[in-house]
């Protein structure tokens, strides 16, 4: 069974040096956005600081599969910052 690697750069790497074992890639796929939503959720107040990160999903052979990319801009034009509201 093939083994997928799933580093995530955010400002930081975190490279995957184990990997997980998938049947295929598709469900590396599933699994790379199962793991998006889990780190969005985890560390959402990190993601609004306007860096970008991605999550690359690499092969047994050290290449990049596919790559998810996320990046959030907050925009409060005309908001009161202690209430949210205009």
């Amino acid at each position: 069974m093939p083994r997928y690697f799933f580093n995530v750069y955010d400002g930081y790497s975190q490279l995957d040096l184990v990997g997980t074992p998938l049947p295929d890639i598709y469900t590396a796929q599933d699994a790379a956005i199962r793991l998006s939503g889990e780190l969005l959720r985890e560390s959402g107040h990190r993601f609004w600081n306007e860096v970008e990160w991605r999550l690359e999903v690499v092969d047994e052979a050290g290449r990049v599969l596919f790559v998810l990319r996320f990046s959030a801009e907050e925009r409060n034009a005309g908001l009161n910052p202690s209430t949210g509201q205009p």
